[in-house]
């Protein structure tokens, strides 16, 4: 076993290593909107100058202005947000910063050591380490129409400062795994996992600008399944069905109210999070298998989700 000192050593070691890499492409962003001035941080991810950030540091802005750890200033654009999923993409009029490389979130682990990197102005090169306190946590965000919730949000106790919203949330190899977005309570923070989900959503922003969703029209409730049909599934809850909008996706594909949701697209479902994780717009128009409990039997149902206007 090593020495405590040993230890510390290791554990600075692994920090400073992760802040030289990642520190120099985060950048403190300023805009300015209607509402006033507003301030947060960004990452560079591609050589030829495009930010991720936090949907709601650039919300109601269309440009603004990056600065980095090496004193560089560019202007910036925004070229789209999705406040359902709490990320932006900018881009840089002027060069760029050097990328950063993302990660994957799903190989985390609880304990996990994790190191938050922001540049938040007058807290240039803020740096805080600290583990992975729980994973598949659940934030809601809204964008005053609609509210979904971001699944699979990462929580750490690593500290989030002023303005570290849209910062990254590094693992010991300096990949970005989340993109710092709220601060949970004392000594806890929350970020927005890097995964094959958020991948997708980052991909749709910089080619069109926005994020479609698909939509089927239904309102559920987590329920729990009789022992011998949680035994056979291998799941202990469904999604009750306690809306089908008439008109709807799923009321032309023969869903009711009353109907327990236990698979959709060959997965499981135990709660709206496992249906919602499908609606992206690569499910518009697209044949989605359903499979639902009725009166104690299986029924087997096509739906054709639609896009969410």
């Amino acid at each position: 076993m090593p020495s405590e000192t040993e230890a510390l050593d290791a554990y600075s070691t692994v920090v400073s290593a992760v802040a030289a890499k990642v520190l120099p492409s985060v950048a403190a962003l300023t805009v300015r909107t209607s509402r006033g001035d507003g301030a947060g941080s960004g990452v560079s991810f591609t050589e030829d100058g495009f930010i991720l950030t936090s949907a709601h540091v650039v919300t109601g802005a269309h440009a603004g202005l990056a600065e980095f750890t090496d004193g560089t200033q560019s202007r910036f654009d925004v070229v789209g947000a999705d406040p359902l999923s709490d990320l932006a993409v900018l881009r840089v009029r002027d060069g760029g910063a050097p990328p950063a490389t993302l990660g994957d979130a799903d190989s985390l682990r609880i304990g996990q050591l994790v190191i938050a990197v922001g540049n938040p102005l007058g807290l240039a090169g803020s740096v805080t380490a600290g583990v992975v306190s729980a994973l598949g946590r659940s934030l809601p965000v809204g964008d005053g129409r609609r509210a979904r919730m971001i699944d699979d949000v990462i929580q750490t106790d690593a500290a989030l400062n002023p303005g570290n919203s849209g910062g990254a949330l590094a693992d010991s190899a300096g990949r970005v795994v989340g993109i710092n977005t709220a601060v949970a309570g004392i000594g806890l923070g929350l970020a927005v996992p890097i995964n094959s989900t958020t991948r997708s959503i980052i991909s749709e922003l910089i080619s069109t600008g926005r994020v479609r969703r698909a939509w089927l029209g239904i309102a559920g409730v987590p329920v729990a399944l009789p022992p011998p049909i949680a035994h056979n599934l291998k799941q202990r809850r469904g999604l009750r069905l306690v809306e089908v909008i008439p008109g709807s996706p799923a009321a032309k594909a023969g869903l009711y109210i009353g109907d327990i949701m236990v698979s959709a697209g060959g997965r499981p479902v135990q709660g709206v999070q496992d249906v919602q994780r499908l609606m992206l717009g690569s499910a518009i128009g697209t044949r989605l298998p359903l499979t639902v409990l009725r009166r104690g039997a299986y029924v087997d149902v096509i739906a054709i989700p639609a896009a969410l206007s």
